[in-house]
């Protein structure tokens, strides 16, 4: 712990005030010198120019000169030696510094040394191959032994004995009297050649010379010549000289010639032993030369050749590690050049202000220590020293430079303004502003926070420099702009400068309209087309997301289609339907706006409208947005239990599907009417009135009205279509406060309601901040997850008057105000944008697809719960891709704004979603999924969001109960004391529901297991059937050559770690294997029934016993038990080795044993039907429990099989196709999974079914997960607290600490899944659609128009009398007008086939129409028949076909044709009483009739509730009534006087 500390207070604290600079202990004296020289030059050079020179331009070229030829020099050198390091050549050598030691350790005494400077030199050949030891011929002084080993043949050793004889006797004498000019550098030059004949001499030479060097050292202290007399005085044993012989008595140089010498060669070993030369022949065996070699081997060094000029070059010995600790590593050109730029400017910008005069006395020189600061971050920056809560990336390096260069430039331009004379005085809300006091003001402040830089980077409130661009143009753009969130850099520079492009231009049509006075009677055509195009402008703002790539990627597939092949092919075609769509509505808009504005409505009623539109925007936001999500809730105000607008599926088990409620109808249509009526009334009100006000007196300057006017007006409208949730009371509270409590303050209501919308954002955001910071400090809940949080909560109470400070300062900027440790002290972290991490960091699933091969085969891929499991978040944000948005607009979720979030809570999902972007039609989010299988602490508190409070009846101490439908006290007080409220309770998305089935249970029983291989075994037969490659197979040469052992029928399989008669149901006990012949007495009639059932082959494929396919299909089948059998390690008997074996098998890996190597002939075999045959027998071995009789018939299994290849997948996890089929919304699908984890082994059998999952929806304070975050953030990376059971977090109900901090990014967090931002848009939505109509579009219009005209011509048509039936048009009004226009077709068809049915009625009626009391009875399908006459009356004279019409014409529409109220309902009364005319029931003609029934229905038949009917029914419809028109005429004749009589008597 204590080394803990002292390394944060070193590398966090310090490293932080100094800019990077520390004391290391664990770099070299060399690394940290150069650190602690290298800062204090960058300290003194400033501070001594500015002391030693006048504050001239001089004094500032010096310095900036200096200063960036000094940056220009190191990162040159910096950036060539990694170059160097990446593509120069190493070249190893041995170290021979500690040569010297040993040598100075020699000289013990005089007497000593005389006798090392002798004048003799002796050279003695020793030869351990023979007998004697050989010792007894060696010096007994040796402490430097230096070794060159070489291989040669016996002659030429033999004559290099007498050359070194030679030359040392010869050379001895002037070795001793002169100065040897060879050194320790030419021998180290010397390395990685090769000794031979020629140059071994050479060698010998150099050796020597640095010998005799060495006997002119300084002697040392008599201790050690005692000792070293000591050592001397024993034998050395020289065959075990490493062990005798330690690293500072001995330096060894061994150079071996070539490494495969063999052990017969000869090895020459040279001893320098003081003044004697001794040749050591010895003959070893290869490894125990080898091992001497590794022992004796010396230490060694790297050097790198570093080319100055062509043919010069320099060693150098470095490495890369230590120039990284000495210097940081800039990767290319681009980052050197902006490193030294920012050193210049950093200089540049530093020095100016010092000449300025803006620092004085000791804040020179702590202004030079913050530019010193700045220069050391660009050489060498710790993460600490810039941020301390963020980690390190390659932006870490400029950040404290270009906060510098930031203030100073601000610090510099308000030096110049402050320097004009004259600087105007304004009046604002009643407050005077002189403009020197504030710029002077403003300046100090930026002057005392650069003073400050130190310990301000050290409490972390500056982030990264990239995080604070995102941050500051987010702000700009949200609150002056009405822009939405940004989701990255490149999002935030766009947005902004598409805002700005907007303003651009609608500023200079407001300058234009401003600039002269106008009357109320005229409004100018300039200030009208201003207004329209500030409409236009905002919405088409509103309806564009702020990331650039999917407009981009759109533009792209469009310009090069063929490059842009990877999009996203649904949402580049919502994306194309709502920039057509934005054509027609902002067409529309700008022709709408220009005309009322040029209309003077809004001057000349002026009091009215006004008051009227601020009425009708308090009424309807108050319903919209408080009163109905108030309802909605699940405690509607707290105090009542269940919601009061409920949805149909609150009180169903497992609903299916969501239904459209008449309150959402409401919600949608009343927000609709906000966003696109009321507000913009009011703005464009707001507009002509303050238009009308600046055009005759300018306030602040005609620029500075027309840009606050332009500002205003763009923010106000763009934010109402976006997201009007709080715009009701934004407005309420604007006219409360400017007419009643400071109506003299007011300067026009556009600003002052622009003002209001910033002033009421923060407030919101204040109130949030203190919920949270009650909520999370309640003593009577406090969650104490260590001693240090029951330590703290006392501690901090006095502190409360600094949080509350803190809290207003956070608010106004926008940052995280974190719990310390998670205890209840607060401290402010830096600002962050609503995305709030600044890496994009999402979940990548291992499968096989992005694993290597050899982790596929040794272990399973991503084996463990949560990679296998995040597969189903990620189908659940896909799911919410296409529902959010849609969703939210039907307030399914209640009132949202950015960067709220919920979190979503099943059965075992349970993820937060975070709303980023809020637009008009969009909705920008993110998903982290957490564990299934959560800790302790995240199971408590998900029971605390899913246990209901209802049946709470306690009131403090005792319990009275509750009113009916009503909380108790003790409920609703503890439901106010939460950070989270539940928004609803059955909130449907689709996903997946699992099943899981123990495999151990059920293959425990060998009867099972032998079940298991005959599906197996049957499941081959059928895939090799149906294989399009079977007669090939057949066919095939060599697949028949191979199999021809299998063709007998006395062949027998015998292997018993394959085969038993466990198992195997073709089994043979006295055989002790399986045969052919048991092989077809099981299994034969199953390949006949599925060689029958083949289809597409010409030529039927013989199946008889002795058929090829018998013999393929028996061979197949001893391959795929022998795989088995292999996989299983050879143990099928015992369980836990054959479940191992089937999941080996069941994800794809096949051990084929060298019998059965004929199937590599085509690996389709294996591929197409093997390995899906043991994925199919684990289905059908599911089903045998279920349907036992049903599995056993033949027919039932190939339909069973046949079935499940079509809507069943089957296969497992890391399989890619998994994840395709889950994320392609199959209905079913089954997988084997291996589950590893707490000791168990395990292996289950998982289903799935997708279906609508229902979903708690909890929202959450925003600012309580910001804190919650931000605190992880400071605690793990600046604190470096790795104790995986630290107190924050610990489960608190009141806050959810534990799932929001287990939802953070990777490290700090552990999510299951964290989602990539996904974007969702209300097209998608399929009952929006419903409501809205979908998209409108050029064509959505032409089609309906096309729709109306054929009405307006049907009801013509029909009051004419003309018999066209047109219901048609009728059908889909409520639908989309896609819809419709995909129906014309159709209707106009039906129009021609209706013509001809209706001339043939025509025909039979005007051959049949005779007098009333001339008609015949006819028998009605749905009543008796209508006759009271005689009895011969009641024998009817239709012929069969006659009456079989009828019946069939009535038993098909008897429930649409039962009552004129059911068809009225259907098809309209408009539309079913123009039936009747077409069909000749008209009042006039009175009664029921037959013909009239008939023909009715068969009008009836071709209306909108059969509009699907094909052609040949109508056709056929025509043929049967002209038939029943000649029956008719037939049955007329005969029976026209007993009919006449019977109506006669009625």
């Amino acid at each position: 712990m204590g080394s803990q500390v002292v390394q944060t207070l070193r590398q966090g604290v310090w490293a932080s005030l100094t800019g990077g600079w520390y004391h290391d202990p664990d770099q070299n004296k060399f690394n940290n010198s150069c650190h602690l020289y290298l800062w204090i030059f960058l300290l003194m050079l400033p501070l001594s120019l500015h002391l030693a020179l006048p504050p001239t331009t001089m004094a500032l070229s010096i310095y900036c000169s200096a200063i960036t030829a000094f940056f220009i020099l190191i990162k040159v050198a910096n950036y060539r030696l990694h170059v160097l390091f990446d593509e120069g050549e190493a070249v190893i050598r041995s170290s021979l510094s500690d040569l010297s030691k040993a040598q100075d350790k020699k000289s013990n005494s005089e007497e000593e040394e005389e006798a090392f400077c002798s004048d003799e030199i002796e050279v003695v050949l020793v030869d351990t191959s023979g007998p004697g030891p050989v010792s007894s011929q060696l010096d007994d002084n040796d402490t430097v032994k230096i070794i060159i080993t070489m291989s040669c043949d016996p002659e030429t050793a033999a004559q290099l004995e007498e050359r070194v004889k030679q030359s040392l006797l010869e050379n001895a004498q002037v070795w001793h009297f002169t100065t040897m000019t060879s050194s320790k550098s030419d021998l180290e030059a010397k390395e990685g050649q090769i000794p031979n004949e020629s140059n071994f001499l050479e060698f010998v030479s150099m050796l020597e010379s640095l010998s005799t060097r060495g006997g002119g050292a300084s002697a040392q202290d008599e201790e050690k010549s005692v000792d070293k007399k000591e050592a001397a005085s024993k034998d050395p044993d020289y065959d075990s000289l490493p062990s005798q012989t330690s690293q500072s008595e001995s330096s060894m140089l061994q150079v071996i010639c070539r490494p495969e010498a063999t052990n017969k060669e000869d090895a020459y070993t040279f001893h320098t032993v003081h003044s004697k030369w001794m040749i050591h022949t010895e003959e070893d065996s290869l490894d125990e030369s080898s091992e001497a070699s590794t022992q004796e081997k010396p230490k060694q060094k790297i050097y790198y050749k570093l080319r100055l000029f062509p043919g010069k070059w320099i060693n150098i010995l470095y490495d890369r590690l230590t120039l990284m600790a000495l210097l940081d590593r800039n990767h290319d050109v681009r980052e050197n050049l902006v490193a030294v730029f920012m050193a210049f400017l950093v200089s540049f910008l530093g020095f100016v202000l010092l000449n300025h005069g803006c620092f004085k006395d000791f804040w020179v020189f702590q202004f030079c220590l913050v530019i010193a600061s700045c220069h050391y971050s660009l050489l060498k920056v710790h993460h600490h020293c810039v941020n301390h809560l963020q980690g390190h990336n390659q932006l870490v390096a400029y950040s404290r430079a270009a906060y510098f260069c930031i203030f100073c430039t601000l610090i510099w331009v308000l030096e110049q303004l402050l320097i004009i004379k004259d600087l105007p005085i304004s009046n604002m809300y009643g407050v005077t502003i002189v403009c020197h006091d504030a710029l002077s003001f403003i300046r100090d402040m930026l002057v005392g926070f650069t003073y400050c830089f130190p310990v301000t980077f050290l409490v972390g409130l500056f982030p990264q420099i990239n995080t604070f661009t995102i941050y500051l143009l987010e702000q700009i753009d949200m609150h002056f702009f009405g822009g939405t969130a940004a989701t990255s850099l490149v999002s935030a520079v766009y947005s902004i400068l598409r805002s700005l492009l907007a303003l651009s231009l609608l500023y200079g049509f407001c300058f234009g309209a401003l600039k002269e006075p106008w009357d109320e009677q005229h409004t100018p055509a300039l200030f009208s087309g201003f207004c329209g195009l500030l409409v236009v402008f905002s919405y088409h703002l509103s309806r564009q997301s702020s990331d650039p790539t999917v407009l981009m990627s759109l533009i792209k597939s469009k310009l090069m289609p063929t490059l842009h092949l990877f999009t996203m092919k649904r949402f580049s075609v919502v994306q194309k339907d709502i920039l057509l769509s934005d054509l027609v509505v902002c067409s529309v808009a700008y022709i709408l706006t220009f005309a009322i504005t040029a209309s003077t409505v809004f001057l000349s009623l002026k009091p009215f409208v006004t008051i009227v539109l601020y009425a009708l925007a308090g009424t309807v936001g108050f319903v919209t947005h408080y009163l109905i999500p108030q309802l909605r809730k699940h405690h509607p105000w707290l105090w009542i239990s269940h919601p009061v607008l409920k949805t149909k599926e609150y009180y169903q088990f497992e609903p299916r599907d969501a239904v459209l409620m008449w309150f959402e109808r409401l919600y949608v249509g009343l927000l609709c009417f906000e966003k696109y009526v009321v507000y913009p009334a009011i703005i464009l009100s707001a507009l002509t009135n303050d238009g009308f006000a600046l055009s005759h007196r300018k306030k602040l300057g005609i620029h500075c009205d027309v840009f606050l006017t332009t500002v205003a007006g763009l923010k106000l409208l763009r934010s109402s279509f976006c997201d009007p949730s709080f715009h009701f009371l934004t407005l309420l509270f604007t006219l409360v406060f400017f007419h009643f409590d400071c109506p003299r303050a007011s300067e026009s209501f556009l600003l002052d309601f622009f003002i209001m919308s910033i002033i009421f954002h923060k407030m919101r955001e204040l109130l949030l901040k203190l919920h949270f910071i009650l909520v999370y400090i309640a003593p009577w809940q406090i969650a104490w997850g260590s001693a240090f949080h029951a330590f703290a909560q006392p501690f901090a109470v006095p502190h409360s008057a600094m949080l509350l400070l803190q809290t207003l300062l956070t608010t106004v900027f926008y940052t995280p105000l974190a719990p310390f440790l998670g205890s209840a002290i607060f401290i402010s972290s830096y600002p962050r944008p609503i995305k709030f991490w600044e890496r994009n960091y999402n979940t990548k699933r291992i499968d096989n697809s992005n694993s290597r091969l050899v982790s596929q085969v040794d272990k399973e891929t991503g084996c463990d719960d949560n990679n296998l499991n995040s597969i189903f978040y990620e189908y659940l944000t896909r799911s919410l891709q296409h529902s959010l948005c849609g969703d939210l607009l039907l307030g399914r979720w209640g009132n949202c704004s950015a960067g709220d979030c919920f979190i979503l809570a099943s059965d075992y999902l349970n993820a937060l979603v975070h709303l980023i972007e809020i637009g008009n039609g969009l909705v920008t989010f993110q998903l982290r999924g957490l564990e299934f299988r959560g800790t302790y602490c995240q199971q408590r508190e998900v029971e605390a969001i899913t246990e209901g409070v209802e049946e709470d009846d306690a009131c403090c101490c005792c319990e009275p109960g509750h009113l009916p439908h009503m909380l108790s006290c003790n409920a609703a007080f503890n439901l106010r004391w939460l950070a989270w409220e539940v928004m609803a309770t059955k909130y449907l998305l689709e996903g997946y529901s699992i099943s899981e089935n123990n495999a151990a249970t059920m293959l425990q029983v060998y009867d099972l297991r032998k079940l298991l291989i005959t599906y197996y075994l049957k499941s081959i037969i059928y895939y090799l059937a149906h294989s399009p490659k079977l007669p090939t197979w057949l066919k095939d040469e060599s697949i028949q050559e191979a199999l021809q052992s299998y063709t007998k029928w006395h062949h027998i399989e015998r292997d018993p770690q394959v085969f038993s008669v466990k198992i195997d149901e073709d089994y043979v006990h006295c055989l002790q294997g399986v045969t052919r012949a048991s092989f077809c007495n099981v299994y034969l009639e199953w390949i006949q029934y599925c060689s029958g059932k083949m289809e597409n082959v010409i030529h039927p494929v013989d199946c008889d016993e002795d058929s090829p396919l018998v013999t393929l299909s028996y061979a197949l089948s001893v391959l795929g038990r022998r795989s088995l059998g292999t996989a299983s390690h050879n143990m099928s008997n015992s369980l836990e080795s054959f479940l191992y074996g089937f999941n080996t098998l069941f994800k794809g890996d096949f051990r084929i044993a060298t019998k059965d190597e004929w199937v590599f002939a085509d690996l389709d075999l294996l591929q197409k039907v093997v390995a899906p045959a043991v994925r199919m027998s684990l289905k059908l071995h599911q089903d045998h429990f279920t349907c036992l009789e049903e599995t056993e018939e033949a027919s039932i299994l190939y339909e069973a099989i046949t079935n499940y290849r079509s809507s069943l997948v089957i296969c497992h996890e890391s399989d890619p196709a998994w994840r395709k089929a889950v994320l392609s919304s199959r209905d079913t699908l089954l997988t084997l999974r291996h589950m590893i984890d707490d000791g168990t082994d395990e292996y289950k059998i998982i289903m799935l079914y997708k279906r609508h999952l229902s979903f708690k929806v909890i929202k959450i304070n925003k600012e309580c997960v910001r804190g919650l975050w931000a605190g992880q953030q400071q605690e793990l990376v600046f604190l470096r607290n790795r104790n995986p059971e630290r107190g924050s977090i610990q489960n608190s109900k009141q806050a959810l600490r534990n799932m929001v901090n287990s939802s953070c990014d990777q490290p700090l967090g552990y999510p299951m899944y964290v989602s990539p931002l996904t974007t969702s848009f209300a097209g998608t939505h399929r009952t929006l659609s419903s409501i809205g109509g979908g998209a409108l579009s050029l064509d959505a219009i032409r089609t309906w128009f096309c729709s109306k005209w054929l009405r307006v011509r049907k009801d013509n048509l029909t009051s004419c009398n003309s018999g066209v039936n047109m219901e048609d048009v009728d059908c889909g009004a409520g639908g989309s007008l896609s819809y419709r226009g995909q129906k014309i077709l159709k209707i106009c068809h039906v129009q021609r086939l209706m013509r001809c049915v209706t001339a043939g009625r025509r025909e039979y009626r005007s051959r049949s129409v005779q007098p009333q009391s001339q008609r015949p009875p006819v028998t009605s399908q749905s009543g008796p028949i209508l006759d009271t006459g005689s009895s011969h009356g009641l024998v009817q004279r239709l012929s069969n076909s006659q009456l079989s019409f009828n019946t069939s014409i009535a038993s098909i529409f008897s429930q649409v044709s039962s009552s004129s109220s059911t068809l009225s309902l259907l098809f309209g009364k408009r539309s079913f009483s123009s039936g009747l005319v077409i069909s000749g029931l008209s009042a006039a003609e009175g009664g029921n009739t037959t013909d009239t029934q008939s023909s009715s229905s068969v009008n009836i038949a071709v209306g909108p509730s059969h509009r699907s009917s094909s052609r040949a029914t109508q056709v056929g419809d025509r043929d049967a009534a002209q038939g029943l028109d000649k029956t008719q005429e037939e049955s007329e004749s005969s029976s026209t006087a007993p009919e006449t009589k019977d109506l006669k008597t009625d």
